[in-house]
Parts: C-alpha cells; structure tokens; sequence
C-alpha cells in the first residue's frame, strides 16, 4: 500500500479537510492514475450529509468523487488496454462481480456485487470503503478505467463521467430521436449535458425551466425552444407535441404535467431523484399509450461510447475550475444552486498541501 493526500470529511456535520489516505498497490488488472480533475456531484453532498441514510449509510472518513480524469502512472502486468502517459477517466464503479447476467450484458451499473467508487466495501481490504476522487491518485480494475478523448478540455470532461452518461444513456436507448421533439426539463448540472446531447443527435430541442432568466443560456446551449413550465398558456400551446422527455429534476414536482406534453406513444425519462414519491395519474398514461421510465448511469461500455461520441462532437459539460481547499464553499453553493453548471476540482491544488 502507499500514502494518497485527500480531502475527506469525518461526520455528516464535519467539513472538509486535508488527509492522507491508504491506496492499494497496483495488483496484475490494476491501473494507477493520477488525478488531474475531478467533478462535484449533488450525490457527494447527499453521501457526506449521509442524507441516504436508509439505503446507502455513510461510512466515515468519506472521500467522495466518481467524476475523475487524469493520467496512467502505472500499469499492472496484465494491463493490455492501457499504458503509462494515458489520458483515462473513472466514474461512479470501479467494480463488479464480473459473472452475473447484468455484466455479462455490459449492464454493470446494476451488478448486485458492483462496488462504487467511493462509500462502497473495499474488496481489496486496503480501508473499510473505498475512496474516491478528491484524491491525488486512485488505483482501478483495468476494466472500469476509460480513454479520454485526447481534443477535449479535461476540466469539461470529468463530469462527464456521471452527469454526462447519466443523461447520454436514456436518449441513446429511447431510439433514433434526429428531427424528433426532444423536452429536457431542468436546466442544471444534467439538464444542460442533456440539451448538449439532445441537439447532437439532431432533435429538436426544448427545454423547460420555472427560471425565465435561464432562457437566453438554454439557447446558448443548444436547445431551439424554451417553455416557462409556471406559464400555463405556453404549456397549453406544446401539450402532447413530444416525443421523449427526459425529467432531469431531484425535487418535488408535478409530473403529470410533463406526461400530458407527450405524443402518442410518447416516453418521459427520470433521472432526477425527488425524495419523496412522485404522484402520477394513470389516465395521463393510459390516453396516448404513453410511458414512464427511469433510468441510471450506463455501463462500461456505453460510458466509452459517450466519451467517443463527446470527443466527436466536441461536448464537454460547462464547469466552474476551484482549487480543492476552495470545497466547503463549493458545497455551500451546491445546496443554493449557484453553480454554472458544474464544479471541477483542479487536483493539481492539492499539491500545495
């Protein structure tokens, strides 16, 4: 084993501080990786809050991050896919059992077994749990470590490895969506990658948002429509036009309201995660044969295909750089929503400490 610096908090309560923690050596499938940026997800504030209490206790000290970009340090003996000088990322597992249906179908993301980058039992017995990406290094399975297109902003790309999967995959399974009317509802952290995508595939893109100061960088962003979801006249006038929409907000809200935007045969998509049950009419359903999905992040394989498809298209999610003592007032921010539309840790600060 080695010594890592970190930032890691000790308590739901605690803040963020300097730490120094374990990592395993590099065993024969293992690649070592020096991080170079990592993204802040809302799921990081909700594990160090131990706000998931009920499904996925908090395990402390927590190091989180599953939004990670850098570089191959070193190699395993039996690493083929990769070589020291790589540019690669990790997202949210860095395991699974390998043998079970679901990764036998590149479904690893709904392993029984999976292991998550950060908060999960540490197979290697190297901590209690893993850690994850407010780190300088982090060793991986070779097997869950991805080639980063070399042309894009690497700061862009870490949060691509969650916010940008976890929208990517529900539109590439829903179909060939080119000259389709596509809603993206929300316009944050995964509605913004969502437009990104929605329009790279060629839909046509509206978004919905409650803010109408979010209009003019909606367009910005790609989409060709804004509706301002509180206007019931600009609601009346799309009602049953879509598509597919994808539901991409993790408060409490109306959904029926969306459901009755879509055509026939038409599909919403959550991937926002209100805490408390969502309320859905049947009849909205029922006339026009419409359906409600949920969907998570994608696995290995369509995550590849992402990063492919992003270095293609030139998308990289918008991001704000901060130094990693910088946080705490990161976390701050996140709870009031005052982030255009990602952080990114620039890890390099972390060799002040």
């Amino acid at each position: 084993m080695y010594q890592a610096k970190a930032y890691s908090v000790t308590s739901a309560t605690a803040p963020f501080t300097s730490d120094t923690i374990q990592r395993r050596e590099t065993t024969g499938r293992d690649v070592q990786i020096e991080i170079l940026f990592c993204g802040i997800c809302h799921s990081d504030l909700h594990t160090v809050r131990d706000e998931w209490n009920s499904v996925m206790p908090t395990t402390y000290p927590c190091v989180p991050g599953h939004e990670i970009v850098g570089r191959v340090t070193k190699t395993g003996a039996e690493v083929t896919q990769f070589k020291t000088g790589d540019l690669v990322g990790v997202g949210c597992m860095v395991d699974s059992d390998h043998i079970c249906p679901t990764c036998q179908d590149h479904q690893e993301q709904f392993c029984h077994n999976g292991t998550f980058t950060y908060n999960s039992p540490d197979k290697h017995g190297t901590a209690p749990v893993t850690y994850g990406g407010y780190s300088e290094s982090i060793v991986v399975d070779e097997c869950f470590v991805l080639s980063v297109p070399t042309n894009l902003e690497l700061a862009g790309v870490a949060p691509l490895l969650c916010a940008g999967i976890t929208t990517y995959s529900p539109i590439r399974r829903w179909g060939d969506i080119k000259g389709k009317k596509v809603g993206i509802v929300g316009l944050g952290g995964l509605g913004h990658m969502g437009v990104k995508f929605a329009k790279a595939f060629g839909a046509h893109v509206v978004v919905f948002t409650t803010s109408p100061g979010k209009k003019e960088d909606a367009l910005r962003l790609g989409a060709h429509e804004v509706i301002i979801s509180t206007n019931a006249d600009e609601m009346q006038k799309h009602m049953g036009t879509f598509n597919f929409i994808l539901d991409t907000i993790a408060a409490d809200h109306d959904i029926n309201a969306y459901i009755t935007m879509l055509g026939r045969d038409g599909n919403i998509t959550l991937v926002g995660a209100p805490e408390t049950p969502l309320q859905v009419s049947a009849f909205a359903l029922l006339f026009g044969r419409k359906s409600l999905s949920g969907s998570l992040i994608g696995g290995i394989a369509e995550t590849q295909e992402m990063l492919d498809f992003c270095g293609q298209h030139n998308i990289i999610s918008d991001v704000e750089i901060i130094p990693i003592q910088q946080i705490n007032e990161a976390y701050e921010r996140l709870v009031r929503s005052d982030v255009t539309y990602r952080f990114s840790i620039d890890m390099a600060s972390l060799k002040a400490e």
